[in-house]
């Protein structure tokens, strides 16, 4: 049996799967078993396929995803979100346009704690979108901003889709989300620079008044506990005192506290509904990682990652090549698949691309799931589109077009990542004391250095 037959094979069960509905965990396993038919079908052995799903949701390193999701479900249930947003709209609310600014800082505010753009976008845009809209502001003007602005969330730390690439590849998650930090600053500053366009192009003008003293040092007072967590995760992370998933473990135990007794919004019935929405979330994501196992171990044995790379092996030489293949790659796949089904199928694939490559796996990661999420507000599928469409009240036709501005320089970032490695690794290094592999950039490549 030709490989190239077996690849096909896998492939198309999945892909015709996925078009029929059926969910990707299911597709995955699927296909794997298909796959292994069309071999002989002697490892379809069903206590194969049962150890390579408990091996799939056996992982120390992924224990820290479930964590992080019921800290963020804890933080907005328990009064954060309001107090990060009025944190925000005391910084730059009196600019022109400056609910638009609020927006993009709250997101990037509330990444660190909650980890998923889908839960930050479901918290902050029904909350912001109506408060916008009653402010005077385009409706689908801003949805588009609170959609697209939470492209923030899955890079900055703890991010649910780094800690999967990290699992998957087997790479230190803490050095992951240490090198989330400086592109999700970038992203800020870039969808900052875009609104600043927008807002002066529709004279968008802020009425708001200056804040007393006393008003402003109540706001501080009130968000200074939900600023301070992110914080003394990232430090302990940086000084090596916890690893990410102990970071977790403190984040839950940390909402509590604030949220019951500081906040006095977290109550008993709150705190259960969270630990059940929690659960299922985290569910759906590790029958995931699990079910990305069993398809990995079919891939490995078939021997389809082989044929793969080979197929890209002239651009093993081309480290700089093969990166802007690969993000156009997945930034089409984007379009169609969700970030962490992405993940879990590509990653196995390209990990030997890498290697034979010398690129570095932990600013590859940092990109890789900047292309991913890329998808999240591109049609068809964009998960933050409906999102926007659901909490702004917005039809879809209408939104669109509000997106463009933002997807277009938030790809012009993509690409200037891929040809200035030195953007993500020379902030991470001075974060972590990180030494990644060297990797030329455009500059060397230009000039022949």
């Amino acid at each position: 049996m030709s490989i190239a037959f077996l690849a096909f094979v896998f492939l198309g069960t999945l892909i015709a799967a996925i078009l029929l509905g059926v969910p990707i965990a299911f597709s995955l396993i699927l296909s794997a078993i298909i796959t292994a038919f069309s071999m002989g079908g002697g490892i379809t052995n069903p206590q194969i396929i049962a150890i390579q799903l408990m091996q799939g949701a056996d992982s120390v390193t992924l224990m820290a995803l479930p964590f992080f999701i019921v800290a963020g479900e804890f933080m907005n249930r328990g009064g954060i979100t309001k107090r990060l947003i009025d944190f925000a709209d005391i910084l730059v609310g009196r600019l022109r346009g400056g609910l638009g600014y609020v927006a993009i800082i709250a997101c990037l505010l509330f990444s660190p704690l909650v980890g998923s753009a889908i839960a930050s976008a479901a918290a902050l845009g029904a909350i912001l979108i109506p408060m916008m809209a009653k402010a005077g502001y385009d409706r689908a003007k801003s949805a588009g901003l609170v959609a697209s602005a939470h492209l923030i969330t899955p890079i900055m730390p703890p991010s649910v889709p780094l800690i999967i690439y990290g699992a998957v590849a087997s790479v230190s998650i803490q050095s992951l989300f240490l090198g989330g930090i400086a592109p999700a600053i970038y992203i800020t500053a870039v969808m900052c620079g875009v609104w600043l366009v927008v807002s002066r192009k529709d004279n968008i003008r802020s009425n708001k008044p200056r804040p007393t003293f006393k008003e402003a040092f109540k706001v501080f007072r009130g968000g200074f506990w939900a600023l301070l967590l992110p914080v003394f995760v990232l430090v302990g992370l940086r000084s090596g005192q916890f690893t990410a998933t102990e970071a977790g473990v403190i984040a839950v135990v940390y909402a509590i506290l604030v949220g019951a007794f500081v906040y006095r919004e977290l109550t008993l019935k709150e705190l259960f509904r969270g630990l059940v929405s929690g659960a299922k979330m985290s569910a759906v994501v590790m029958f995931l990682a699990a079910a990305s196992l069993v398809s990995g171990f079919m891939l490995t044995i078939s021997r389809i990652p082989q044929v793969i790379t080979a197929s890209l092996a002239p651009l093993v030489a081309q480290p700089l090549l093969l990166m802007l293949v690969l993000m156009i790659l997945i930034v089409i796949m984007g379009l169609v698949l969700d970030v962490i089904p992405t993940i879990l199928i590509m990653t196995p694939i390209m990990m030997p691309l890498l290697h034979v490559a010398g690129i570095d796996l932990v600013y590859f990661g940092i990109v890789f799931t900047l292309a991913n999420v890329l998808g999240l507000t591109s049609p068809p599928v964009g998960p933050l589109l409906n999102i926007a469409c659901a909490t702004g009240d917005v039809k879809m036709e209408k939104l669109l077009p509000t997106i463009i501005p933002y997807y277009i320089w938030q790809c012009v970032l993509l690409v200037l990542f891929v040809l200035f490695p030195e953007l993500i690794t020379v902030p991470l290094r001075w974060f972590a004391g990180y030494t990644a592999l060297p990797m030329q950039n455009i500059l060397s490549v230009i000039f022949g250095g």
